[in-house]
């Protein structure tokens, strides 16, 4: 097992392929121009899509932004991440209720007054991918200016 890490975020979503991949783009991009050397990954509370890499409208959206995702491969979330991560950041309701652990909080909670990011996947509207992007570049830049 890895040593926990206070310097550390762990974003997650369902299945890792569409919300968490964006967010841990965003945090590393944002980190390395803010000059914080943190760890930062993410994972998914579901197995559906180990192994697999971002979802395209995910990866589209976000090299449109200056966030290369393309290398990302989907993981699950397990014990030694809890144990691992000091920020383990849920993207919605249900992520959270999955997670159940003391330092879990809903990315919401930095901007949006603890609403849910939606998953796009089930609508695979690249609108929809746009406006949730939108909903996570604000949420971790205020969680990393309010953390470190």
């Amino acid at each position: 097992m890895e040593k926990f890490r206070e310097d550390s975020i762990l974003f997650v979503c369902l299945g890792n392929i569409c919300r968490s991949p964006i967010a841990e783009g965003i945090a590393k991009e944002f980190a390395k121009n803010m000059g914080i050397d943190i760890l930062i990954e993410s994972r998914g509370t579901s197995n559906y899509h180990v192994g697999e890499g971002a979802c395209s409208n995910s990866i589209s959206v976000s090299l449109e932004h200056g966030i290369n995702i393309t290398g990302h491969r989907a993981k699950q979330l397990s014990e030694s991440d809890l144990e691992k991560f000091h920020h383990i950041i849920a993207l919605d309701e249900s992520n959270f209720l999955d997670i159940d652990h003391p330092r879990c909080i809903k990315l919401g909670e930095f901007g949006f007054n603890g609403a849910d990011v939606p998953d796009p996947y089930h609508y695979r509207d690249r609108d929809g991918f746009l406006e949730v992007f939108r909903m996570i570049e604000s949420a971790v830049q205020n969680l990393l200016n309010e953390k470190f």
